[in-house]
């Protein structure tokens, strides 16, 4: 539980969401940090702390390539949050969250326009 609420703290703040959306439109290869700030119109100092955060949280993981950081989002963790969230919700009743289930499996994956 202490998880997810770091995890939910993590994306509850506007650009943290944004870049963790950006990225999921960007597997598998991920963007380097500077491009991120880049299109997030987010000084390269803001955005790192963003990163941060979203790293610690879980979100995203990075990979040193030569002199850029790239970033990559978890997809096992989002995964795992989605879990952890859908664990409870039917109390039971696996009739009660059918509806959600079922709309998550025809999920395509979608380009944001940039």
């Amino acid at each position: 539980m202490t998880t997810a609420i770091a995890s939910f703290a993590a994306l509850s703040q506007d650009t943290r969401l944004k870049a963790f959306r950006l990225l999921v439109n960007q597997e598998p290869s991920g963007l380097p940090a500077g491009e991120i700030a880049r299109q997030l119109d987010v000084p390269h100092n803001t955005m790192s702390t963003h990163l941060s955060v979203l790293a610690r949280a879980g979100w995203v993981v990075s990979k040193r390539h030569s002199r850029q950081i790239v970033y990559r989002a978890s997809l096992s963790h989002m995964e795992a949050v989605v879990q952890f969230l859908l664990q409870d919700c039917c109390a039971g009743h696996p009739e009660l969250c059918a509806s959600l289930v079922s709309s998550l499996s025809g999920c395509e994956v979608v380009k944001a326009d940039h």
